[in-house]
């Protein structure tokens, strides 16, 4: 285990939807004092989007309050630098360097911390490794950052090779991501994604509740949760809704992209993003999980979070062809076809039942993100030992 350690971790913002980079640094900030750096861009904003307008604003409050604790989670800062956001833009990022050195040597005097490792959960933050004081160097890869639509995938490819060069240590979130950036550096290891196994497994709790907005929709229900944006594929939803007009697909999470070809389906119901903490009792209204990922260079590395939190929560899964999930055939069931999908949603819905609930939910006791940011510490320390021993 890592412990008595200061981190500084370039993420995302603390305030988006959970994903891993949340649940690591706040099991790590238990033992460990831990400063989470808000977004400093992956692209350069759009003066004509009120989405990149109203983030801003939210960015200067945020600076102007300074580094927050969060509640729950003992030794986790999270702060919001004042920085230009044009990553690449040469001047923009020198003038950064000075500014984020100076703030995070501040904040490091105010909190306490020493000598501290520094983290990135986003390649863009290669402009900062090696200038920043730091001892030692983490990338922690979730995706191929390249291949995000709103990326100079090009550029980005580059800064995450850099990226891989300068740190002691790589971890990727896929197989297939592992493959890819061990050619970069040698100590690339896989990190496959936990789950809140007890926050989810209160979806088989007898006095767990369905809200009223689906307590009472017409069963099947297939859910699905997360954000939807362009590598959802909206398409085979409003075609599976058109094949089985008697069942009903509920979609959690906020739409970053055009549904409204099938925004008016009476079988599908847009609920918008809910809160975390929530989750769970919609998932005690769902008869089967669904990811519906369409299948890209940008998902054929992707390993869905929520794959393990519906299992949790006792659900049959059925995914499109993810590499990820097809890894596990006893857990997720995987569908090349929209047909092969609508088949596998119809045969879970058959086969389910409260023993299978109770079965599968039990196989993710052992998935926990307590075990998964353990094994990140072991490779930390053994690593770190070697460095003192090459010195």
């Amino acid at each position: 285990m890592l412990t008595g350690a200061n981190i500084i971790c370039f993420a995302k913002d603390w305030s988006e939807d959970p994903t891993s980079n949340n649940h690591v640094m706040k099991l790590l900030a238990r033992d460990n004092e831990v400063l989470w750096l808000n977004s400093i861009a992956t692209r350069t904003p759009k003066l004509s989007s009120s989405s990149d307008m109203g983030k801003i604003r939210r960015k200067l409050k945020s600076f102007v309050d300074g580094p927050q604790r969060v509640d729950g989670a003992r030794g986790l800062s999270v702060f919001t630098p004042l920085v230009l956001p044009f990553p690449h833009s040469r001047a923009a990022v020198t003038m950064n360097r000075q500014i984020l050195r100076g703030t995070t040597a501040y904040f490091r005097r105010r909190l306490g911390m020493g000598d501290f490792q520094l983290w990135s959960f986003i390649p863009t933050a290669v402009e900062y490794f090696g200038h920043l004081g730091e001892s030692f160097r983490v990338y922690y890869c979730t995706d191929e950052w390249s291949q995000f639509s709103y990326v100079d995938g090009a550029r980005v490819t580059a800064m995450e090779r850099e990226l891989c060069r300068r740190c002691d240590i790589v971890f990727t979130t896929s197989r297939t991501l592992l493959a890819a950036k061990r050619a970069w550096n040698p100590e690339t290891h896989l990190a496959s994604h936990g789950v809140d196994f007890e926050h989810f497994a209160r979806a088989l709790a007898p006095d767990t509740t369905a809200p009223g907005e689906v307590a009472g929709l017409k069963r099947p229900v297939l859910g699905f949760f997360g954000l939807v944006q362009d590598w959802i594929d909206i398409d085979l939803i409003g075609w599976l809704a058109e094949q089985r007009p008697d069942w009903t697909i509920v979609m959690i999470g906020k739409v970053a992209v055009d549904h409204s070809r099938w925004a008016k389906t009476p079988n599908i119901k847009w609920l918008g993003r809910k809160p975390y903490e929530e989750l769970p009792r919609y998932c005690k209204a769902f008869d089967v999980g669904l990811i519906p990922f369409r299948i890209n260079e940008l998902t054929r590395n992707v390993n869905p979070i929520k794959l393990r939190e519906y299992l949790s929560a006792g659900l049959p899964v059925v995914s499109t062809a993810l590499p990820e999930c097809a890894a596990y055939p006893e857990w997720c069931a995987v569908a090349d076809t929209r047909e092969q999908f609508l088949a596998a949603c119809e045969a879970a819905i058959a086969a389910d039942s409260p023993e299978s609930r109770r079965a599968r939910s039990e196989l993710m006791r052992a998935e926990s993100w307590e075990n998964k940011v353990a094994q990140l510490g072991d490779h930390i320390l053994r690593v770190q030992q070697q460095k003192r021993r090459a010195a």
